[in-house]
């Protein structure tokens, strides 16, 4: 479980849309391969990409198997990425932080 197994999960649109329906609680693989127009096989595969990477646990429920959202590897791609684009740090100087500031009294 890397940043770089995280990143490479992300890469697929269908493990995206999967992140997707999950923000919203946990569900049924059953339910998940519902919304897509690909086989079982497929949906299965994407699952298990993203389990591996640490985005997505699973858990059995009866018959059941059901994938849950786990946000810590996510976190850790946000901060990442936010580091490597320099967002939300501010320069002293910058337009930003001096619109923030108070004109001083003289």
């Amino acid at each position: 479980m890397t940043i770089a197994n995280g990143y490479r999960a992300l890469a697929d649109p269908s493990r995206r849309e999967i992140l997707r329906l999950l923000r919203e609680g946990d569900l049924p693989a059953g339910e998940l391969a519902s919304h897509f127009d690909i086989s079982w096989p497929s949906v299965s595969r994407h699952l298990r990409v993203l389990e591996q990477a640490g985005l997505v646990d699973s858990r059995r429920s009866g018959g059941n198997i059901i994938y849950g959202l786990r946000t810590s590897v996510l976190q850790d791609i946000v901060a990442e990425l936010a580091d490597l684009t320099g967002v939300g740090r501010f320069e002293a100087d910058s337009p930003a932080v001096q619109a923030t500031r108070r004109p001083q009294r003289a």
